[in-house]
């Protein structure tokens, strides 16, 4: 158990600032939160462990969170979110599209 990162993908679609979030295995809407504050996106998940005998185990308990910023312009009621087949995908729209610096 313990703090693990979320990978992402980040694009550009149709004018939009685009993250998608590895979250398989977690059900979006008991166990996501999704906050935008000071232009940044976080992203947190929980993953409890199931309490069962096991001969092994490779899959990642505990909380997982991802913080990203996002372009300039964007305001909270222009972000959405959707879930499919494990992938959590939010689009936000700007007032000014601009590229993202590295980092």
């Amino acid at each position: 158990m313990g703090e693990h990162l979320i990978r992402v993908e980040e694009s550009e679609e149709d004018g939009a600032y685009v993250v998608k979030a590895e979250l398989r295995g977690i059900d979006p809407d008991k166990d996501v939160e999704i906050t935008f504050e000071g232009g940044v996106l976080t992203v947190h998940a929980e993953r409890s462990e199931e309490k069962k005998e096991k001969q092994r185990s490779e899959f990642r308990y505990g909380s997982f969170t991802r913080s990203i910023r996002l372009p300039e312009g964007v305001k909270e009621q222009e972000i959405t979110a959707s879930y499919d087949n494990g992938v959590l995908t939010v689009k936000a729209r700007s007032v000014r599209s601009r590229s993202r610096p590295d980092g």
